[in-house]
C-alpha cells in the first residue's frame, strides 16, 4: 500500500506542525495489524484489532473501533501520525497512578479480573443498573474494601433512571463513589442530575463525540473530564481541549495495546496537574500485550517510557492478510478524504 504523498502532507500540515519531508512509505514502515483476544467481553469486543506502524520518532498505533466511520477515525490517525513523527511533550512525572477497570462480568469472576491490577486504590466498574450490578460493586469492595469506586454508564440512563439508580447505589454503598462517568447522554439531563446527586459527574462521550462544540460551560454538567489520547487527535489537540474545558482530567484509554497506552501515559505525564488515577491499565484485559514486558500495573502505577512491540508477539497475534488489507484501505480512505 503506497499512500499518496500529497494526502500525507495534508495530514501533517493540518496539525500545525513543521512540514516533515517524509514519504508515506517511510512513515508507515513496518506496518502490522494484530488481533488480540480479550480475557472477557469488553463493550462487546472479544478480539481487539489494532494497526501498528513505526515512524522516525518511534512506534505508534491506529485503532479506532471497527464500526467507526471515516470522520470519527480521522482524529485517531492524526494522533497516530503525530506520535510516530514527533517527540513526546515534556514530562512532569515518571509514572502515572492507574485505576482498575472491571467489565460487567459474573460476580465470581471479579477477583480474577482485579488481581491483574496490583496495588490499585480505585476501581472503575461498567454498570447497567443498580438492580443488575449492585452485586458487582459489592464484590469489588469485598476484594478491595478501601477502594474508591467509579461507575461508568456510557450515557445509558435517562434522567429518571439516573436519579433512581444513583439513589439506590448511594443508599446501599454510601460515599464510596469517586464519580459517576457519563450517567446520561444529553447535556440537559446531566445538568439537572448534577444538581440532585451527592456524587461527582465525569463526562467522556459528551466530550469525545462533540469535539467541535464550545466546552466553556462544561462545568455546569460535570466535575471531571475524561480525555483519551487517540480520539482527541493526539498530544497537541488533547492539550488544547483540556485547556478549553478547564476541569480536572482523567486520561483514559480506548482499549489500546501497550504502544497506544504508552502515548496515553505520556499525555498524562505532560499535564501540570493530575488529581485522579488514570484509566490506562486496560492491557490487563487482553490475553497478552504486544510489548515485552507488558504495559501493565505494578504497585498501582505504570511507568512512562516509549515502548516497542516484541517481534515474536507481533508474529503470534498478526491478523490475516485480508484484515491487514482492510486496515490499509481504511487509512487510505481517511487520507484521501482531504484535510484532517
Amino acid at each position: 500500500m503506497h499512500l499518496k504523498r500529497s494526502a500525507f502532507l495534508t495530514l501533517i500540515n493540518s496539525q500545525s506542525v513543521p512540514n516533515m519531508e517524509f514519504t508515506a512509505s517511510e512513515i508507515f514502515q513496518d506496518f502490522t495489524v494484530v488481533a488480540i483476544p480479550t480475557k472477557t467481553s469488553f463493550r462487546g469486543i472479544t478480539t481487539r484489532e489494532v494497526a501498528l506502524f513505526r515512524g522516525p520518532a518511534g512506534w505508534s498505533e491506529f485503532s479506532p473501533f471497527l464500526e467507526y466511520g471515516r470522520d470519527e477515525s480521522r482524529r485517531w490517525l492524526m494522533a497516530a501520525v503525530e506520535a510516530a513523527t514527533h517527540a513526546w511533550p515534556e514530562q512532569k512525572r515518571t509514572s502515572i497512578p492507574i485505576n482498575a477497570t472491571l467489565p460487567r462480568v459474573a460476580v465470581d469472576q471479579v477477583p480474577r479480573i482485579l488481581k491483574n491490577f496490583p496495588g490499585i486504590s480505585t476501581i472503575k466498574i461498567k454498570v447497567d443498573s443498580f438492580e443488575k450490578d449492585a452485586d458487582l460493586v459489592e464484590a469489588a469492595l469485598e476484594y478491595a474494601p478501601d477502594a474508591k469506586i467509579r461507575l461508568d454508564v456510557n450515557g445509558g440512563w435517562t434522567l429518571p433512571e439516573a436519579l433512581l439508580n444513583l439513589h439506590d447505589f448511594h443508599l446501599r454503598f454510601g460515599a464510596v463513589f469517586e464519580y459517576i462517568e457519563q450517567p446520561c447522554e444529553s447535556r440537559a439531563d446531566l445538568a439537572a442530575l448534577k444538581k440532585e446527586i451527592p456524587m461527582k459527574i465525569a463526562v467522556d462521550e459528551s466530550i469525545r463525540k462533540s469535539l467541535h462544540e464550545d466546552f466553556s460551560t462544561l462545568n455546569e454538567i460535570a466535575d471531571v473530564a475524561i480525555i483519551k489520547w487517540a480520539p482527541s487527535g493526539g498530544f497537541a489537540e488533547a492539550k488544547k481541549l483540556i485547556a478549553a474545558i478547564g476541569l480536572p482530567v482523567v486520561v483514559s484509554s480506548a482499549l489500546d495495546t501497550g504502544i497506544g497506552i504508552s502515548h496515553g501515559l505520556a499525555l498524562a505525564g505532560s499535564l501540570d496537574t493530575l488529581d485522579y488515577a488514570c484509566g490506562l491499565g486496560t492491557v490487563s484485559l487482553f490475553e497478552s500485550d504486544i510489548c515485552t514486558p507488558a504495559v501493565t500495573v505494578a504497585n498501582g502505577e505504570i511507568s512512562i517510557h516509549r515502548r516497542e512491540p516484541d517481534p515474536a508477539l507481533l508474529a503470534k497475534y498478526r491478523a490475516t492478510g485480508e484484515r491487514e488489507e482492510w486496515w490499509k484501505n481504511r487509512i487510505s480512505q481517511i487520507l484521501e478524504g482531504g484535510s484532517l
